[in-house]
């Protein structure tokens, strides 16, 4: 047996899925005296003309936006705009009991985010100090404070690299060599069966497909306005489960999420066992020659 508990991470979206909008509708686009609608159609339109990333158009059109009205944007700035962030029922509590949750079933349990939207912004909301990381688009700024240039951008099919990094335990995004480099999957710091991907829509398909194909769990949350669309990954079986964005304790999430955990323990000193006998009986054995899991 090794002692050490099994890592379960979750790796969540972050707008609509912890907070019931895109972070930037809260207190930044207000700021400029534009509607979300308005700033939206700007950026997205500013990409197509340009057949520009659309994470990296709506950066540009921020910085842009901001220069034209003379308006501060600084990191601090952005930062505070996180404290007006409305987050769905239940959110600020779920992390510390899912956590002890997990701790009762023998689990250490992680978060992360992986979210297109601004890490400035999430570092502001009541919940950053939840993350063990938080990867989600940021800016460069120069030594005035003044924002020079995308320091990381993560669009839909990017994410999936950060899943990667989960894996395998290397989290500092400059650190490719090490990301890239082979390892054994014994090796790796938290099994992607040990995963639970939660989003809330198509931006999450690339890492909802991942988690379903390597045997980790993929669960989106919806509200009233985009239920079709969340039923629709659950009919053509790119989630495991649908439930309101309701993560107060004994909602539907909740008690489905906690089964999950139990199942993870599970199987996780189930494998333990197995290994464990078949070492005293025939030798060592690699992992990977185990056949339960």
């Amino acid at each position: 047996m090794t002692g050490q508990p099994p890592i379960v991470a979750f790796l969540y979206d972050f707008d609509k899925t912890l907070c019931t909008t895109d972070m930037q509708n809260y207190a930044f686009i207000p700021s400029l005296g534009m509607t979300p609608g308005e700033f939206w159609a700007e950026a997205n339109s500013f990409g197509r003309r340009n057949r520009m990333d659309a994470i990296l158009a709506y950066m540009y059109i921020m910085l842009q936006e901001a220069q034209r009205k003379s308006l501060p944007f600084t990191r601090e700035d952005l930062v505070e705009k996180g404290r007006g962030i409305e987050l769905f029922p239940g959110v600020e509590g779920w992390f510390d009991r899912i956590n002890a949750f997990g701790r009762r079933q023998g689990v250490q349990v992680e978060h992360y985010v992986i979210s297109s939207g601004l890490r400035e912004i999430i570092e502001g909301s009541s919940i950053s100090s939840a993350f063990k990381e938080i990867y989600a688009s940021e800016f460069y700024y120069d030594e005035t404070g003044r924002p020079v240039w995308p320091k990381l951008a993560v669009n839909f099919t990017a994410k999936t690299q950060f899943v990667y990094r989960i894996n395998k335990g290397v989290l500092d995004v400059s650190d490719d060599k090490t990301l890239n480099a082979s390892m054994p999957d014994d090796s790796k710091r938290i099994p992607f069966v040990n995963m639970i991907y939660m989003g809330d829509g198509l931006s999450d398909v690339p890492c909802m497909k991942m988690m379903r194909a390597y045997g980790g769990q993929a669960i989106a949350v919806y509200q009233s306005a985009n239920r079709a669309g969340v039923e629709e990954l659950l009919a053509r079986g790119r989630v495991d489960f649908i439930f309101p964005a309701d993560y107060r304790e004994g909602s539907a999430l909740d008690e489905t999420v906690k089964n999950i955990i139990r199942k993870m323990s599970i199987a996780d000193r189930l494998w333990e066992e197995n290994l464990y006998q078949l070492r005293h009986i025939g030798g060592d054995v690699l992992p990977d020659q185990v056949g339960l899991f």
